[in-house]
């Protein structure tokens, strides 16, 4: 399988560059494994769920995790981008103009409250880095760095709050599980007086799982390892639903890869937590999930990978086809999918 099959034609001008207004406002594209096509509103999603369905969410919180330093020795200006909390004080970055930045490296941040010390360089360019501060790292954070921005974002984003869901609640991602962002507390209200069932997982979203497949043979791609939870309260709703064919409805790809981590090969549920490096691509045999809503994932991405194992690769690709003819609004802050 290559990756260049998993590519598409999309004109610069639909990347959306800012969040709509209102949240549920954005364009729903139904897309049923039989049948046609459908053109929604996102607040209208609740016409194609039913009364026992389990949506499942990603309660994941997207760190400030964009910091700006200077170089000890030189006062050259630093870029770090944390991905991913190795010990209590130690990380794993990016940081730009990496092979300048040699182990030994010393950098500040926030005139002088965050000092770092690069310990180790990775294989794939990344930095292991120490930090030492007074206080609570989160919150120093907070006072000091800014939302990680997607590069294809150009604009500035006014509320940081809009690069989060609303059921955001534990900090760890360097990335939005953009799905997400459409709902609304009203909207998610009037989905459980209807019926349907709310529970949540947990993925750290890292950036691999939005970085293209860069070798030419899909299979041998290897994703970031990712963090995950999912508790006994959420194994259990699955379950149960699963023993009475109640579909369960992944809100974004990360719900899904969550899910099918710790899914056996019946489809049953286990709680637990860990790291997953799980890459679902066609061929995949879903164990879980019946449904999918997700947003317009980039040309050649594991992402797209993904849903087009959900359905086939030529209907995702018809699909976002049609999706460019109508002028949705593409990746991040764009438009949405239902895939049933």
């Amino acid at each position: 399988m290559n990756t260049k099959d998993f590519d598409y034609f999309l004109p610069e001008e639909l990347i959306a560059q800012h969040p709509l207004a209102k949240r549920d406002s954005s364009k729903l594209l139904i897309v049923p494994k039989v049948g046609e096509f459908q053109h929604e509103t996102f607040s209208n999603i609740g016409k194609y769920l039913q009364a026992g369905d389990v949506l499942v969410l990603n309660r994941t919180r997207v760190m400030p995790a964009r910091i700006f330093g200077i170089k000890a020795e030189t006062g050259a200006k630093i870029e770090f981008l944390l991905l991913k909390r190795e010990q209590l004080n130690r990380w794993e970055v990016i940081a730009k103009h990496a092979k300048k930045l040699p182990v030994g490296t010393k950098v500040s941040f926030g005139d002088g409250i965050l000092q770092a010390e690069i310990v180790a360089s990775l294989e794939d360019g990344g930095k292991i880095v120490e930090f030492s501060y007074d206080g609570v790292f989160e919150h120093i954070l907070e006072q000091i760095g800014q939302m990680p921005l997607p590069p294809y974002i150009k604009e500035a984003l006014e509320d940081k709050e809009r690069y989060q869901t609303v059921y955001s609640k534990e900090n760890g991602s360097a990335a939005a599980p953009t799905a997400g962002l459409h709902f609304t507390p009203e909207l998610l209200t009037k989905l459980k007086a209807e019926g349907v069932i709310v529970c949540e997982v947990l993925l750290h979203v890292g950036l691999g799982t939005f970085r293209p497949v860069q070798v030419d043979n899909v299979e041998k791609h290897k994703m970031h390892s990712e963090y995950y939870e999912i508790s006994e309260e959420t194994a259990e709703i699955i379950n149960q639903a699963k023993s009475e064919n109640r579909r369960i409805i992944a809100v974004g790809t990360t719900s899904v890869r969550t899910l099918e981590t710790v899914a056996s090969i019946e489809g049953k549920v286990q709680a637990s937590k860990g790291w997953t490096e799980i890459f679902i691509y066609p061929g995949y045999k879903f164990k879980v999930i019946d449904g999918l809503i997700t947003n317009f994932h980039l040309p050649k991405s594991t992402l797209l990978m993904l849903i087009s194992a959900f359905t086939s690769r030529e209907k995702m690709l018809k699909a976002y086809e049609t999706a460019v003819a109508e002028k949705y609004r593409f990746f991040s802050f764009g438009d949405s999918m239902f895939i049933y």
